[in-house]
C-alpha cells in the first residue's frame, strides 16, 4: 500500500501525487488590526489641539488646509498659547522662547494667528512682533467656515 500526499491522484502516473498548499492568513490578518488600531489612536491625538479658542468665520473660498507652523492662540482675558502650551498674560518674553523653540520642530517659519473672538487686537499686534522677534517670516489668521 503506498501513501499519497493530498486528495485523489491526478493522471495516469502512479508516482505522482497532489499536494495540497494553503496559506495561513491569520497572521497577516493580525498584523492588519494592529496597524488599524494604531491609526485610530494616532489620528485621535493628532486633531486635538488642546485650546477650545471661538474662531470667527470666513467664507469657504477663504478657509483652506492648516499649513505646517506654529499656532499661536490668543485667548480671552490676554491670555495666549503656542501650539497648546499655556501662556501667561502680557509675557511676550516667554511667548518670543516658546516660538523659538517651536521653530525648532519645523522647517516652515510660518506663524498661524488663533484670535478668540473675544481677543483683544491690540494683543494680536504685540504678538505679532514678539513672534517676528522669534523669527517669523509669515503669518496667517486661523478662521472657522461659515455654515450655511
Amino acid at each position: 500500500m503506498t501513501m499519497r500526499l493530498g486528495g485523489e491522484k491526478s493522471g495516469g502516473d502512479e508516482g505522482e501525487a497532489d499536494i495540497v498548499a494553503e496559506i495561513n492568513i491569520t497572521p497577516l490578518t493580525d498584523i492588519f488590526l494592529v496597524l488599524l488600531i494604531i491609526f485610530m489612536v494616532t489620528s485621535s491625538v493628532l486633531t486635538s489641539n488642546g485650546v477650545d479658542v471661538n474662531l470667527p468665520q470666513a467664507s469657504p473660498q477663504t478657509a483652506q488646509a492648516q499649513p505646517e507652523g506654529v499656532v499661536v492662540s490668543l485667548l480671552p482675558r490676554g491670555k495666549m498659547a503656542v501650539n497648546g502650551q499655556p501662556i501667561e498674560e502680557g509675557d511676550y518674553d516667554r511667548l518670543t522662547s516658546a516660538v523659538k523653540n517651536a521653530f525648532t520642530q519645523t522647517s516652515s517659519r510660518l506663524v498661524i494667528l488663533e484670535g478668540d473672538r473675544e481677543a483683544f487686537l491690540g494683543s494680536a499686534i504685540e504678538v505679532m512682533d514678539a513672534t517676528r522677534k522669534a523669527g517669523a517670516e509669515k503669518f496667517a489668521i486661523a478662521t472657522a467656515p461659515t455654515k450655511n
